[in-house]
């Protein structure tokens, strides 16, 4: 079993930015992705952004030249560097980790972008 805890959500006006962390714990043996995935209201979830092991990354054109994602293996946390914020990023971004088998999602951290 993995357990994420994710950190860094809240309100922030348009153009500011958040980062948001998600630390992966537990029976890991590997991990093939760490990423985020976001919800708004009435929407279908997507993914944000991903890293492999390897560090390749991947964005949804909507963020890409805004966000960063980021990873620190040694201690299994990704980032999320959000700058440039729009009201459209407003969601529930969800941690995703990947491994051999198996997908676990955290539990989701709010982020609102209003002024």
């Amino acid at each position: 079993q993995v357990q994420l805890v994710e950190s860094g959500g809240g309100l922030v006006q348009p153009g500011g930015s958040l980062r948001l962390s998600c630390a992966a714990s537990g029976s890991i043996s590997s991990i093939y992705f760490m990423g985020w995935d976001r919800q708004a209201p009435g929407k279908q979830r997507e993914l944000v952004a991903q890293i492999s092991s390897g560090g390749s990354t991947n964005y949804v054109r909507s963020v890409k030249g805004r966000f960063t994602i980021s990873r620190d293996g040694a201690k299994n946390t990704v980032f999320l560097q959000m700058n440039s914020l729009k009201p459209d990023d407003t969601a529930v971004y969800y941690c995703k980790v990947v491994v051999p088998g198996d997908i676990y999602w955290g539990q989701g951290t709010q982020v609102t972008v209003s002024s």
